[in-house]
């Protein structure tokens, strides 16, 4: 599937990005407001439609963003408060902003829709190039289950009624560590496609790009309520600091 890399690939989700179950956004922004409590610039990287930014926006924060999508942009335009959140459009692994960020973020797994670990790495290295000494990139991300997957392949359904019938299909690369997803909605208005690809890392492998990029891990838990990471967990708020 071709474009599933494209900085722009979600400008055919920005209509639908807010709806469905989507998290709640106030555990986050609480979380990040508080490792800047007396102010400074923040950076949100895939700003989207600013489900995170809007609500740390309201807590006094002064959040500007790098997103890769202009109709993403367009839906965060229209709401509001919108209009008060500088944006870049770009590449996020480039960080095209000039800095200094006391704080920089990327949540949601969003990392992970960076195609191939060398954009990844990039894209610490740039953020640590625009960061403040002392400041922090939080990452928000999956621990991915390979268990799941049956001879690199799994089948689940999402959602089922009697007028349609939403299926996920998974293929895993286990040596590119990718998943390639293609979630098929079968209704009234025929079949529709929503693929996806994301290139997942271990957090042990996000601490030494950490390290290249010439930051440290400070803290790491399972979650935004700061409960402890442990074997079990399935995801990890990270946060690294520059010294």
């Amino acid at each position: 599937m071709t474009g599933l890399n494209d900085p722009a690939f979600f400008d055919r989700y920005a209509h639908e990005y807010d709806r469905g179950d989507i998290h709640d956004p106030a555990p986050s922004a609480d979380f990040l407001a508080g490792l800047v409590p007396g102010g400074g610039r923040v950076l949100e990287l895939a700003v989207g439609t600013g489900r995170v930014a809007l609500p740390l926006l309201a807590r006094g924060v002064a959040v500007e963003g790098v997103e890769g999508s202009p109709a993403m942009v367009e839906q965060l335009r229209g709401k509001p408060h919108g209009t008060q959140i500088p944006v870049t459009i770009g590449d996020m692994a480039d960080v095209p902003v000039d800095g200094p960020f006391r704080m920089a973020y990327l949540v949601f797994n969003t990392l992970f829709n960076l195609p191939s670990q060398a954009r990844q790495v990039d894209c610490f290295r740039n953020v640590a190039g625009v960061l403040e000494p002392g400041g922090y990139f939080v990452l928000e991300c999956f621990i991915q289950d390979v268990g799941a997957f049956d001879r690199h392949q799994r089948v689940a359904t999402r959602a089922l009624s009697q007028d349609a019938a939403e299926v996920e299909f998974l293929l895993h690369d286990p040596v590119e560590q990718a998943v390639t997803y293609q979630r098929v909605t079968i209704g009234a208005r025929g079949a529709e496609l929503r693929p996806l690809r994301l290139r997942y890392c271990w957090p042990s492998e996000l601490d030494l790009m950490a390290q290249l990029a010439g930051l440290r891990l400070r803290e790491r838990y399972t979650d935004w309520d700061r409960s402890p990471f442990t074997a079990s967990s399935g995801k990890h708020v990270s946060v690294y600091e520059k010294p």
